[in-house]
């Protein structure tokens, strides 16, 4: 699985850097055609991660992993086929749809196999797919320095390709135990079945609620920064790609470290604490480098980055370890499904809040670093009193073996 997610970021990685490029350049879509596109793509994939998580928890998690990677692959490779806009969007959204059902479920798979060791196992899982998403933004970048059609469309295919091996490499994988679903046979009386439903408990949704503004770390690197220093005037351009590889590297060579410290459930809600002074540093660091000479600012700002991949780095410990604390063992895909619309969510929401930021100066970024550092002090609370009681209990869901 850890190879699966090697080859599948490597095809991401491949496409992510250059859709807007292909749709632009090879597609002939204007600038509003594209913005449009990306965004009710986007927001028509929203619906993947619960839509993934609640199937997983009816049938043979593999299977359903192999289908959606071939599901993904048929939606690359027929953005190929057409110019047409409306099929353009469409095939888009199958494939964004695709694209969060298969998170969902590859950490559902890792919680189901890697029982106590889940956390170390989401960190290796995340080294790993920033190492391939590095290696297809690498190949990606010669693509483009190419700069033809066929170029772009190589790396279409090379995208669709990627997920067709993810999902042959799939078969070789064992289902794992589920929870949520026993054989028995047909002799056998069928129990009751009852299902936790994730959108009637209110202490989750405010769990995934809190988890959004969490995940605007992600907004910072990728429109955040960039943004802000296109429009600096006392910082050079040129740092934009150095705090993105400096962010990666950093990953890759912490992210295993420091899944040391949130091994148990007590010791992930402890990491809420650091991770909250994670955020404030990295807003008030954001906001001196507004005032900064050249470089003072470049210090700043990379002292900022340090910070926020920080806090990136703690949070994907912490959040990975209390998704799964929260959720009751019979219903964990429903529940992680949803608690997958946060980062959904952050893809719509991040934009705006780095944006109005920026906009509103200095004292924007403190205010963004501070009211983030503040929701992780309430997440803090918010979760005590659950985390304190007996997991949800229900019972299981049955499947007939005649």
């Amino acid at each position: 699985m850890l190879t699966v997610a090697l080859v599948d970021r490597i095809g991401s990685g491949l496409w992510a850097s250059v859709s807007v490029l292909y749709f632009t350049y090879v597609s002939s879509l204007s600038v509003a055609e594209v913005g449009t596109l990306v965004a009710v793509a986007g927001a028509i994939g929203i619906a993947g991660a619960p839509l993934g998580g609640r199937i997983a928890d009816r049938f043979p998690l593999t299977r359903v992993l192999i289908t959606v990677q071939l599901l993904r692959a048929v939606a690359s490779l027929a953005l190929l086929a057409t110019h047409d806009y409306a099929l353009l969007l469409a095939f888009s959204a199958v494939g964004s749809l695709g694209d969060r059902s298969s998170s969902v479920l590859t950490r559902l798979y890792a919680a189901r196999v890697a029982g106590a060791d889940r956390v170390r196992y989401q960190a290796v899982h995340r080294t790993v797919a920033n190492a391939g998403w590095a290696l297809g933004g690498l190949a990606a970048a010669a693509a483009i320095a190419v700069g033809t059609t066929t170029a772009y469309q190589w790396l279409l295919i090379g995208d669709a390709l990627s997920f067709v091996a993810s999902a042959l490499l799939t078969l070789r994988c064992g289902e794992p135990p589920s929870p949520c679903r026993t054989v028995i046979t047909s002799k056998d009386p069928a129990p009751p079945t009852e299902r936790v439903n994730p959108w009637r408990d209110r202490t989750y949704l405010a769990y995934v609620a809190t988890e959004t503004l969490l995940s605007l770390h992600d907004a910072v690197f990728k429109v955040g920064l960039s943004l802000w220093i296109a429009h600096a005037s006392n910082v050079p351009h040129g740092l934009v790609p150095l705090l993105l590889v400096l962010n990666n590297v950093m990953v890759v060579a912490l992210q295993v470290p420091l899944a040391r410290f949130g091994t148990t459930t007590a010791a992930a809600r402890a990491l809420l604490k650091p991770l909250s002074a994670a955020f404030a540093l990295g807003g008030v660091t954001l906001a001196l480098a507004a005032t900064g000479a050249t470089l003072t600012a470049t210090l700043l700002l990379t002292a900022s980055a340090v910070a926020f991949t920080v806090a990136e780095m703690l949070h994907a410990t912490v959040s990975w370890e209390l998704s799964l604390a929260l959720a009751p063992d019979t219903a964990q895909g429903a529940y992680l499904g949803v608690h997958g619309l946060a980062q959904s969510a952050q893809r719509s929401v991040g934009p705006l809040a780095v944006t109005a930021a920026i906009a509103t100066g200095p004292a924007g970024w403190i205010a963004f670093g501070a009211g983030i550092a503040l929701t992780c002090l309430i997440q803090h609370r918010l979760v005590r009193e659950r985390l304190a009681r007996k997991p949800l209990s229900v019972p299981p869901v049955t499947v007939s073996e005649h």
